[in-house]
């Protein structure tokens, strides 16, 4: 650990090598926790590069439980948390509406961090129990569409800078990692930042993976398509800016996609939505989400053509029968 904090202080880079073998001796337990944290902060106050995050995912990717579900095409929606604005649970719903709308979705999760609900606490909500079993996720996405990979289940490496990251109470690159991560490696993937600086660092990585992408960030700092304001839209093939309008959608009011106090009121506005009895303004949030999503999937369908097809599976109430057969069969 030395060198290579030797080589920050001095204003180098570390090479994706150097980060993979670093993520590597941290499972490994041969660092001690001064050394972790001077090397996150260094990092973290210089801005990390794309092939030091990557590195950092490489070993994260080899030292986790790796899931095979190489034959489904499916997409994965996750935003990168941290934005602090506690909205409800849009990503999760709009994974449901995507599923509804009959392309198939591995969702990566875990629970809330600066939002009241994350992924993983609307969902054990309702009952559901967390599973690495990959027949039973492969009988979701078969029967449901969706399957869903809480975190700590599969990347195993991040309980060992999870002691350092708490104690430093700021955030670090690993804040980063979550969403490339996904331990069955999706062929496509709907990610969400919270600044243009993320958008840029998450294009730049998605392009030396080389799968199917898309990354969106709203100009006021969500990290998904909030309807408050413009957003940013770059896929692989095309990079574009949206305003609401522009799609037959309307602004909303940052109260309109609140999340509450509790995760229970997030829960609730996310049964509502599904259910149909949500306001507009939380639908239309889930239908512009769920639309990038499926654009992602189908390169051939517009962001208006997907949000056509986002309502469908909403108001047809195939997104909801997506969501009971997903709790039936891992409750």
């Amino acid at each position: 650990m030395k060198s290579y904090l030797t080589k920050l202080i001095d204003g180098e880079i570390l090479s994706r090598e150097d980060t993979h073998e670093i993520m590597l001796g941290i499972v490994a337990e041969k660092y001690n926790e001064c050394q972790i944290a001077a090397l996150l902060m260094a990092l973290q106050t210089r801005g990390v590069t794309v092939d030091e995050l990557l590195g950092f995912r490489d070993g994260l990717l080899e030292t986790g439980v790796r899931v095979n579900l190489d034959d489904y095409d499916t997409l994965d929606i996750v935003g990168t948390g941290g934005d602090g604005k506690n909205t409800f649970n849009i990503s999760t719903c709009s994974a449901f509406v995507i599923a509804g709308a009959g392309y198939k979705v591995t969702k990566h999760g875990n629970g809330g961090s600066t939002s009241v609900s994350g992924a993983s606490n609307v969902l054990q909500g309702h009952g559901v129990k967390f599973t690495a079993d990959e027949d039973v996720l492969r009988r979701s996405l078969d029967e449901a569409g969706i399957c869903y990979l809480h975190a700590p289940l599969f990347a195993t490496g991040m309980k060992f800078v999870g002691p350092t990251r708490k104690a430093l109470a700021v955030p670090t690159c690993f804040n980063l990692l979550g969403p490339l991560v996904n331990p069955c490696r999706p062929k496509n993937s709907l990610h969400g930042t919270a600044n243009q600086d993320q958008m840029r660092l998450y294009v730049n990585a998605h392009q030396k993976i080389g799968d199917n992408f898309g990354v969106i960030t709203s100009y006021d700092g969500y990290d998904e398509i909030s309807l408050t304001s413009g957003f940013k839209f770059v896929t692989n093939y095309f990079e574009k800016v949206y305003t609401p309008k522009e799609l037959g959608l309307d602004y909303v009011e940052q109260s309109d996609i609140y999340g509450g106090e509790t995760a229970a009121d997030a829960m609730k506005i996310f049964d509502n939505v599904l259910q149909g009895t949500a306001t507009e303004a939380q639908k239309q949030v889930i239908m512009a989400n769920a639309a990038c999503g499926i654009s992602v999937m189908d390169r051939n369908k517009s962001i208006e053509e997907s949000i056509a097809i986002a309502r469908e599976s909403l108001e047809s109430g195939k997104a909801l029968a997506a969501f009971k057969k997903f709790v039936e069969i891992n409750s």
